[in-house]
């Protein structure tokens, strides 16, 4: 596992932020975080997968040209709210095809990415990258109206 503090510049954080929270921006609601029925809750946005992307997709260029992605398997953004407490969800992987799997926060909350041994805070402008084989879960936060992240499953050099 690689974590990565200050991925982007902070110009180009506050340019993501100010496209993903604008309201023309096309969010979906989710009934679940993980599986059927799981009692989360979150709003996603596709950008990438089954070879398809929305039309936002170029705005992480950015970020696959740092995370030298030679292949995308899928992308999406997770926006969730605010709990009365800190819950967590069930552990999963992402994907059954082996690549990296990129976690990156897009603000500072006290929600949390769980791995079976570790755990990584939500910090603005961190990212998480582990191989898609380890499972993971999220948590909901408390303390921030919204909890923001971006999940990049991918393939680079090393797993092409």
């Amino acid at each position: 596992m690689k974590i990565i503090d200050n991925f982007l510049p902070d110009i180009y954080l506050q340019y993501l932020l100010g496209i993903l929270l604008s309201n023309k921006f096309d969010w979906h609601y989710q009934s679940s975080k993980v599986e059927d029925n799981d009692g989360g809750q979150q709003f996603t946005h596709i950008f990438f997968s089954n070879n398809k992307h929305s039309n936002y997709l170029s705005i992480l260029d950015p970020i696959f040209k740092i995370l030298n992605v030679k292949k995308l398997i899928r992308v999406k953004a997770n926006f969730t709210f605010s709990t009365n407490k800190i819950e967590n969800f069930k552990f999963h992987t992402d994907t059954h095809e082996e690549c990296n799997t990129a976690i990156f926060y897009l603000n500072t909350n006290n929600g949390k990415t769980l791995f079976r041994d570790s755990k990584v805070e939500s910090v603005a402008n961190r990212m998480v990258i582990f191989p898609s084989y380890l499972e993971h879960t999220g948590t909901t936060h408390t303390d921030t109206k919204y909890r923001l992240v971006l999940n990049v499953n991918y393939k680079d050099v090393e797993n092409s």
